[in-house]
């Protein structure tokens, strides 16, 4: 690397004191950290472009057009709210990267200014070695963290209060908090598919859907289990509940580096169809959703990472080591509200397929089993707080 690099950080980083200056120690951290030759505040942003200029031509200067996620963000959700805020015409303020992007062509109309997202995009859909480490330690966190729920699910409690449990799980591990909001709906909730309001009792003879993972060193994972309240499936959930789980098993198998994306959809339809054939479903309700959940291209969902709807296009190439993802197979039946989905999240190898949350139980009978099992914060969940 021949060129210097400036790193400016906002004012209300940590390191900032009062009058805005950044200590000798957190400066050296941040140059530590970031590899940047020189650490400044964004007050220095400005002479910096403007020495620049005094060089020679303007070069191309590139930055993110597309919204952070910070926090517990997604860049779908971000962008969704952004073009709500634009076509409001009581609103319509500009993103910060856009108020970014106009006061650079304002101040500095010499720069040819280009977007930065689509690179940066590229360079997180393939993870190296070291992320995907934290992003098995992640996964952990989060396969325990709704393991524990699991445990602790019983009629009468709240969808919130397995959420708590979880929640609990990963902090007490080590994680940030939450990497998105907890989606923990329950008998006729589950069919709202992201519903996080999490506010009904549990009912014996309803399903439960748990999709909830840690912010764990900035990286997240995902997940996605159905169990029954009452420690039992009724005849029709294990039926659909069943098929989902073989779908995700067949989808699982076809992984593999050098593969198109569709292939490995179009191979597990192939296979499930003669699953369907030699299955006696209980309605036709049922034997038709099943087929129209093989023509679905969602099953093989999203780019996992440092969002749970991480950045970056896997569709238009083969499949890659380094590529994580997220496999949920999901069912709908709306002749009666129903929706049924597995998920976890996966690695591709070079031998084929991690499966990072995969120790979670799915098999209808470990998942009985489970929900059996005591968990010592039951004590906690049963204590009552108001008279």
């Amino acid at each position: 690397r021949s060129r210097r690099t400036t790193l400016y950080l906002p004012h209300r980083y940590p390191g900032h004191d009062a009058e805005g200056q950044l200590s000798a120690e957190d400066e050296d951290d941040a140059r530590r950290t970031s590899g940047a030759d020189t650490v400044a505040g964004p007050e220095r942003l400005a002479a910096d472009l403007a020495r620049l200029l005094l060089r020679g031509p303007a070069p191309a200067l590139y930055t993110p057009m597309s919204p952070a996620e910070g926090a517990a963000g997604t860049r779908d959700t971000l962008l969704e709210g952004e073009a709500r805020s634009a076509s409001d015409p009581w609103d319509r303020s500009a993103s910060r990267e856009g108020r970014f992007v106009q006061l650079l062509r304002e101040r500095f109309p010499q720069y040819e200014l280009r977007d930065l997202s689509p690179i940066l995009d590229r360079l997180r859909l393939i993870k190296s070695p070291a992320e995907v480490v934290v992003l098995r330690r992640a996964a952990r966190l989060c396969g325990l963290g709704v393991m524990e729920a699991l445990r602790c699910t019983r009629p009468g409690l709240f969808e919130y209060q397995l959420e708590a449990v979880a929640h609990f799980v990963f902090r007490s591990h080590g994680a940030q908090g939450e990497g998105y909001r907890a989606i923990v709906p329950s008998g006729r909730n589950t069919w709202h598919a992201h519903y996080s309001a999490n506010d009904r009792p549990l009912r014996s003879g309803d399903l439960v859907l748990m999709d909830y993972a840690p912010d764990y060193r900035y990286y997240t994972s995902d997940i996605g289990r159905m169990w029954p309240v009452s420690g039992t499936y009724a005849p029709w959930q294990r039926e659909l509940y069943g098929f989902v789980v073989e779908l995700h098993k067949r989808l699982l198998s076809r992984i593999r580096p050098g593969v198109r994306p569709e292939v490995v959809l179009e191979e597990a339809a192939g296979e499930m169809r003669e699953v369907i054939e030699h299955t006696r479903f209980s309605k036709p309700i049922y034997e038709q959703a099943a087929r129209r959940t093989l023509g679905f291209r969602g099953h093989l969902s999203h780019p996992v990472g440092m969002a749970v709807h991480d950045v970056g296009d896997y569709w238009s190439g083969e499949l890659a080591p380094g590529l994580v993802i997220s496999v949920d197979p999901q069912m709908w039946v709306p002749e009666e509200r129903l929706y049924i989905r597995v998920e976890d999240t996966i690695v591709v190898t070079e031998g084929g397929v991690e499966n990072l949350t995969g120790f979670v139980p799915h098999d209808p009978d470990e998942v009985e089993r489970m929900v059996r099992e005591n968990s010592p914060l039951e004590r906690c969940l049963a204590r009552a707080v108001w008279p």
